[in-house]
């Protein structure tokens, strides 16, 4: 019995021999980061003496109402973005699972966002609702050819936070959707076509099919899907920096701390907190995916009996 399993370790290990190299490397550089973030952190200076170890930046940080403010933007701009990415994503690719003429034409059109530059992506949302002389303005006041005026005066669009942070959303679920598109449909591509086929067969509608084999058998595509978008909300800048610079996310406050005021220390804090953050909501997400696996199983389950 030790032998077997011995034979087994040791054939695992010669499998993935291979990936040793980059697990390494990214383990290593990880540790650097977060060994540098946390001497920053615990680091300042007094009078031009260096201070070490001391609390003074996580108290500076905590007791700022900035970062207050940046933690709550970036929260609902997770809790809000990802599962838009994932319900975008989903709605392109069961459209793309079915053959029809010029399926891959369309998918190739779905993936044109990802060829574009987030910061050029950024740019064009700032044109077009720029205020007063932005192009979505126009459009509403009647300028354009014939169409009707909607409204009389340019509205600021980027002028409240909930309307600044809603378009820099707009433009990050618009270029990252066709990720998820991507590896949903890899998913879907993986069920096998035969337990449809059974489906129709016994007179299962697409909504029953939807919700007893594609979701239930999709759960592991939906985890990685949640895992890295909800990564890419919690970190992002680009957007958010170009289209709502004065109502901060972590992403974009970290780069104020640093560049604006010059202090590398309380950047880095932010910077802790960012990952502790990310770290919380993967496993927050990972434990929310396995209860809904198991209860459309359980579902899945009752659908066949049925």
């Amino acid at each position: 019995m030790a032998c077997a399993w011995t034979q087994k370790i040791v054939t695992r290990i010669r499998e993935m021999w291979p990936l040793f190299p980059a697990a390494a490397y990214l383990l290593a550089f990880l540790i650097i980061v977060l060994a540098y973030l946390l001497g920053l952190s615990f680091s300042s200076t007094i009078e031009g003496r260096p201070l070490f170890p001391t609390l003074r930046p996580i108290h500076a940080v905590v007791a700022s109402h900035g970062f207050k403010e940046a933690l709550v933007n970036t929260f609902y701009f997770v809790i809000i973005g990802t599962p838009l990415e994932l319900i975008a994503g989903l709605f392109l690719a069961l459209i793309l699972y079915r053959s029809f003429f010029l399926r891959n034409f369309i998918r190739s059109l779905f993936c044109i966002p990802l060829a574009v530059p987030a910061l050029v992506t950024a740019i064009l949302l700032f044109i077009l609702f720029d205020f007063p002389g932005g192009h979505i303005n126009h459009i509403l006041m009647g300028k354009y050819g014939h169409l009707p005026a909607l409204i009389h005066t340019p509205l600021n669009w980027r002028g409240t936070k909930v309307l600044a942070l809603g378009i820099s959303l707009l433009g990050k679920v618009w270029r990252d959707t066709p990720i998820s598109m991507l590896i949903l449909l890899a998913g879907l591509n993986a069920i096998d076509p035969e337990l449809f086929d059974a489906a129709k067969t016994l007179g299962a509608g697409f909504r029953a099919r939807l919700w007893h084999i594609i979701l239930p058998l999709l759960i592991p595509s939906c985890a990685t899907v949640i895992l890295l978008r909800s990564i890419e909300m919690w970190k992002e800048f680009i957007f958010p920096f170009v289209l709502a610079g004065k109502y901060s996310l972590l992403g974009t406050l970290i780069e104020s701390l640093y560049n604006d005021w010059g202090s590398s220390n309380e950047a880095a804090v932010v910077a802790l907190v960012l990952v502790v953050c990310i770290v919380i909501t993967t496993f927050t997400f990972l434990i929310i995916m396995e209860i809904i696996r198991k209860w459309l199983w359980k579902g899945m389950s009752r659908g066949q009996t049925a």
